[in-house]
C-alpha cells in the first residue's frame, strides 16, 4: 500500500471507500453524505449500484460488487458518481460526472510473508482503534473487522463507525474481511445489516480467499438463548446456527474449490465468538450445535488459526488452553480490548504476521507499542 498515492477523500463521501473480501468478489461500499448515484469502473467495465435497473440514491451507503479477479488484475478502480440536485419523476437534476481514482493491492499468491491487522469491539471507538489499525503502516495487506465495530444498531449513523474505521485504515487500497457480532444485532436497524455491510447475497457467514490466504467466516449471533428476556421475542438464532451448519458441511464437500485448492497456504476461521468457549450461564448456549462446528472444522478443514473477539481480552488459547471446551480447532487469537485507566484511554488489537509455517502475534496499542507477544507454529 502506497500511502502516498491516495487522493483526497471527496466531500460528498462520508469515509474513503472500503474494499470487502465475500467469496469470490469484493464488496465497495462508500457512505456517502449527499444524494448521490454511483457505479465503479475497471477498465472499460462499469459495475453500477442499482435496484432492478435503477440508479439508487435514497441510501446513506452504495454497495458495488465487483468480481474480484478483475480488480486483483487491474490493480485499480474509479468510483464515479453524480450527485442529486433533483430527483423528480420527469427531467431529474444532477451534477456531471465525478471520480474518484485509487490503486488497488491484492495479496499476490506467492507472497511470503502477510500482514493482517485484527479489530473487534470497538463499540463506536472510531478514533483508538484506527490508531491501531495503523500499526504496521503501508506494509498492512489485509484488515480484519471481526464483530461489535458498532455497540448497536439503534440508528443508521452508527454504521458509519465500521466504514470510517476500514477507509482510516485501508484508504480503499487493500482488502478487508467483515463479520458481524452479537451487538450487531440489536436495535432497530438490526434487520438491516445486511443492506449496509458487506454479506454473501444477504447471508453474514461465507468463505474468500485473498492469495494464499483461505478463509470461512461465521457468525453465532446472539451470546444468550432466544429466549432471553433481554431480546423481547424478536430473534431466532438458533435455526439461523443450524442453517451454517448445513453451510460449513458444503464447504466441506467443495474442498477442492475451496480450502485444498493446491495454492492455499493459510486457512483462517473468523467469528466475533470463539465458540470453543463454553461461557457461565446464561452464555453457555449451543454446546452441542458448536462442538459439532469445531468437530466438522478441526476434522476436515484443519484450519490454522481461529481469530475472535467477544471476550475484550487479548491472549492466545493453543489447542487444549483454559478456553478450549469443545475441542477448537486451531490456535485462537482473541484479539481486541480497551484499556481504562487513570493515565490513558486507548485500544489493543492484533497484528498477525503470516510467514512460512508460523504466525507472529503481536498486540499493540494506538501508539503502536507492543503491550504483548505470542508465536505460533502452524
Amino acid at each position: 500500500m502506497k500511502l502516498e498515492h491516495i487522493n483526497p477523500c471527496p466531500q460528498e463521501f462520508d469515509a474513503f471507500p472500503g474494499v470487502y473480501a465475500v467469496d469470490d468478489k469484493y464488496e465497495l461500499i462508500i457512505p456517502v453524505n449527499t444524494p448521490t448515484v454511483m457505479w465503479v469502473e475497471i477498465g472499460e467495465k462499469k459495475y453500477y449500484d442499482d435496484s432492478n435497473g435503477i440508479l439508487r440514491s435514497d441510501c446513506t451507503t452504495h454497495k458495488i460488487t465487483v468480481p474480484m479477479d478483475v480488480l486483483d488484475d487491474a490493480g485499480k478502480y474509479s468510483v464515479c458518481y453524480r450527485v442529486v440536485y433533483e430527483r423528480s419523476p420527469y427531467h431529474p437534476s444532477l451534477s456531471d460526472v465525478l471520480c474518484w481514482e485509487s490503486e488497488f493491492y491484492p495479496i499476490p499468491t506467492e507472497q511470503e510473508q502477510i500482514n493482517v491487522y485484527h479489530i473487534s469491539d470497538a463499540h463506536g471507538d472510531s478514533d483508538h482503534t484506527v490508531d491501531a489499525g495503523r500499526y504496521f503502516g503501508n506494509k498492512l495487506n489485509l484488515l480484519i473487522l471481526n464483530g461489535d465495530i458498532i455497540d448497536h444498531c439503534g440508528n443508521a449513523a452508527s454504521f458509519l463507525t465500521i466504514h470510517r474505521i476500514t477507509g482510516n485504515i485501508s484508504y480503499g487500497q487493500i482488502p478487508t474481511v467483515f463479520s458481524k457480532g452479537n451487538h450487531d444485532t440489536r436495535g432497530k436497524f438490526a434487520e438491516r445489516f445486511h443492506e449496509l455491510t458487506p454479506t454473501n447475497n444477504g447471508k453474514p457467514y461465507f468463505t474468500f480467499r485473498l492469495g494464499p490466504v483461505w478463509g470461512i467466516v461465521l457468525d453465532c449471533g446472539e451470546d444468550k438463548p432466544d429466549d432471553h428476556p433481554e431480546y423481547g421475542n424478536t430473534v431466532c438464532f438458533h435455526q439461523f446456527r443450524l442453517n451454517q451448519t448445513e453451510f460449513i458441511k458444503n464447504v466441506i464437500n467443495s474442498a477442492d474449490e475451496e480450502y485444498a485448492a493446491p495454492d492455499v497456504k493459510y486457512r483462517l476461521v473468523i467469528s466475533h465468538v470463539p465458540f470453543a468457549h463454553t461461557n457461565r450461564p446464561p452464555f453457555d448456549i449451543e454446546v452441542e450445535l458448536y462442538t459439532e462446528w469445531c468437530r466438522l472444522l478441526r476434522e476436515h478443514i484443519k484450519p490454522d488459526l481461529m481469530i475472535s473477539g467477544h471476550l475484550h481480552q487479548t491472549f492466545v488459547c493453543p489447542i487444549g488452553g483454559n478456553i478450549d471446551h469443545k475441542g477448537q480447532p486451531a490456535p485462537v487469537v482473541v484479539g481486541s480490548r480497551h484499556i481504562h485507566t487513570e493515565d490513558k484511554d486507548d485500544f489493543v488489537g492484533a497484528a498477525i504476521t503470516l510467514c512460512g509455517n508460523s504466525a507472529k502475534v503481536l498486540f499493540t496499542d494506538g501508539d503502536k507499542q507492543v503491550v504483548d507477544s505470542t508465536d505460533i507454529t502452524l
